[in-house]
């Protein structure tokens, strides 16, 4: 496995992995995960990117995995991060247009830095774009609740209701055995989370890149309504609902035919 590189940006040092050669497609994963955690996942591979013929950067966001950051909520929310998301690209590939991928905050990731830089970006591929706009509200004050009780039970206590809580269609899944965040920052990162949504929908009907979204069923926290209103929202959208594990897995393989073109 190639070794991890680093980027200096404001308040925080991003670690990255890069494999294959060609053009840029740059991957951002979800909260509270890493690369590696989702490389242990089993299920979550997007190899075949780079086996496709294209240079598949891998890194790990502010505060998450090998990376540094700093307990200021703000340095967490998605515009900032979709910063981080550009500063990779300008380093990696100086005037390029580059090709996106997130999963949950890295899909959110990747929709906010389209919308301050369209011309930067070619493809995008948005898999399991958490719940959005009115359907979050719900969801904001169980992060904050999270963040508490990372604070005053540890983040173990975290993990276990995350075990307990697992979607059923990852039933036979380990996901996800831990979190790589510290105990430290991992309040911090839910309440921004729970701060943070999607764009604005008018704002993403604007947004002229072709788009695959790739969802999975029977997640309230990653709903397929929200993949299928992106796909409706999005002039150059589709999208692929997965109903089993083993659909999932073919993620990767979707991902690198579409960004092929």
């Amino acid at each position: 496995m190639p070794a991890s590189q680093t980027l200096d940006v404001p308040h925080a040092r991003l670690a990255y992995r890069s494999t294959g050669t060609g053009p840029l497609a740059v991957y951002a994963h979800g909260a509270l995960s890493s690369r590696d955690h989702e490389r242990r996942s089993g299920f979550l591979d997007w190899s075949p990117i780079a086996a496709a013929g294209l240079r598949l950067v891998e890194y790990d966001a502010r505060g998450h995995g090998e990376s540094t950051g700093r307990p200021v909520e703000a340095d967490y929310a998605y515009p900032a991060l979709a910063d981080d998301l550009r500063a990779l690209c300008d380093h990696l590939a100086p005037g390029d247009r580059v090709h996106a991928i997130g999963s949950s905050m890295g899909a959110a990731t990747v929709l906010h830095a389209a919308l301050a830089e369209p011309e930067r970006f070619d493809r995008l591929v948005l898999a399991m774009p958490g719940v959005a706009w009115q359907a979050r509200e719900g969801r904001r004050e169980g992060l904050r609740a999270a963040a508490r009780s990372v604070e005053q039970q540890g983040k173990t206590a975290l993990v276990t209701a995350m075990r307990l809580g697992r979607p059923p269609i990852l039933a036979d899944t380990d996901f996800p055995p831990v979190f790589d965040v510290s105990q430290e920052l991992m309040p911090t990162v839910l309440r921004a989370a729970a701060a943070n949504d999607l764009p604005d929908p008018q704002a993403l009907r604007q947004l002229p890149h072709p788009t695959l979204v790739l969802a999975w069923d029977t997640d309230p926290s990653h709903p397929v309504a929200t993949a299928e209103a992106l796909a409706e929202l999005l002039p150059g959208a589709a999208a692929h609902i997965s109903r089993d594990l083993a659909d999932i897995r073919t993620w990767g393989a979707r991902a690198a035919e579409f960004l092929a073109g």
